[in-house]
């Protein structure tokens, strides 16, 4: 059974699933739609067409769906779609996306997004991602999968983060960062292997084929496509296949210590 607070404000055309719980002075656009078992607490606002995945909770004060932070925006319709099982917490400010950068802004699934986290217009988050306090993803960032970003860390816009990869706190990331990678510093650099994450995840077999990898890659004195293209000539891992493609698709470059 729905649970709505008698001051909420839910616009007339706002679609809402099975056992919601809407709390005091939220406010729901017309063009929202919350799924079964979405929680809206006290003070949020959930603004334009924005879709909202099912028993994923908004928190205290944040603002979803706001108009996108870009002077090109001039009110055509844009969407933002947050799948489900998201935390949300405090104060957090989310935009759609833009008609220049395909109109959409996408969260995954089982993401946690910590107080003042911002998720700008045109961004990509993929699942089971982890962003911690005041970090700011610019337009058109791409988060892949279980990504770990350390709080009050900016993102340039176009930046991509793969999966499996950890951001120190602090940091300022204006590269792309590969999957598997642990990054840190302003502005960041790689620095190693996320070993930690990794061996929660992947077997030994996998971590050693990975660190060979990394080692050919930003441990020589070899131009870093070539070794790229290298490896994945003759390597049948695919996770190493997964970082050599990435290293080979990027369009902002990989910021790593030549040696």
């Amino acid at each position: 059974m729905s649970q709505i607070h008698k001051s909420a404000i839910i616009e007339d055309g706002a679609i809402l699933g099975n056992d919601v719980q809407i709390g005091a002075y939220t406010f729901i656009s017309k063009d929202a739609k919350l799924a079964n078992g979405v929680k809206i607490y006290q003070g949020a606002q959930i603004c334009g067409a924005t879709d909202i995945g099912e028993n994923s909770e908004i928190f205290s004060n944040a603002v979803i769906g706001s108009i996108p932070q870009d002077l090109k925006f001039h009110g055509e319709r844009v969407k933002l779609i947050i799948g489900k099982n998201n935390k949300i917490r405090e104060f957090a400010f989310f935009n759609p996306g833009t008609e220049h950068g395909g109109g959409e802004t996408v969260i995954g699934d089982n993401n946690l997004f910590m107080a003042y986290t911002h998720v700008a217009h045109d961004c990509i988050v993929g699942d089971n991602n982890i962003l911690a306090n005041n970090v700011a993803l610019a337009g058109h960032v791409e988060v892949e999968n279980h990504v770990v970003i350390g709080g009050h860390t900016p993102v340039h816009q176009f930046v991509k983060i793969g999966s499996y990869s950890m951001i120190a706190g602090a940091s300022a990331l204006t590269q792309d960062i590969p999957p598997f990678c642990l990054a840190e510093g302003n502005r960041a650099i790689i620095k190693s292997l996320n070993l930690v994450g990794l061996r929660r995840k992947f077997e030994k077999n996998d971590i050693e084929e990975l660190s060979s990898a990394y080692k050919a890659l930003f441990r020589s004195n070899k131009n870093l496509k070539e070794s790229a293209k290298e490896l994945i000539d003759v390597t049948t891992n695919e996770k190493v296949r997964q970082l050599c493609n990435f290293v080979l698709n990027t369009k902002r470059g990989i910021p790593y210590e030549r040696i």
